[in-house]
């Protein structure tokens, strides 16, 4: 996620039955415009705005008025050419990464459980392929 938008806020939270990851452009829970939300046997890739994203690959579940999923159940899953599409549609969705800025620092991310803000980082890619929190 953070490949196709390196500028963006990531808020760790614990939601309900799952530990997720919220992505916007202003560090603020209700700009997010994806979600990763991880559970036990599986993961979702979340779009906060999904209903109205094209679905060419007709892989979107849900049936909110506005949030949509990928659900990725094997870590190939994870690598589906396609899912860079449903990502960058999702970021011209809320404007691109020029939307909210000054109301946080770019790349910064932060640790909340509930509403408690925990821990503040910076996305640093790892040589290694992975990503790391500084």
């Amino acid at each position: 996620m953070l490949r196709e938008a390196p500028e963006a806020v990531e808020s760790i939270y614990d939601a309900y039955n799952a530990v997720a990851i919220g992505f916007s452009f202003t560090g603020r829970l209700k700009d997010g415009f994806i979600h990763i939300a991880t559970y036990s046997r599986h993961v979702n890739l979340g779009f906060n705005h999904g209903a109205s994203l094209p679905d060419p690959e007709g892989v979107l579940r849900g049936t909110g008025t506005s949030v949509r999923h990928i659900r990725i159940e094997k870590g190939e899953d994870s690598k589906r050419e396609f899912l860079g599409e449903y990502i960058r549609a999702a970021i011209e969705q809320v404007g691109g990464a020029g939307r909210g800025a000054g109301s946080g620092a770019a790349g910064e991310g932060s640790l909340i459980t509930g509403s408690k803000l925990r821990r503040r980082g910076r996305y640093v890619p790892s040589p290694h392929g992975g990503s790391s929190k500084h």
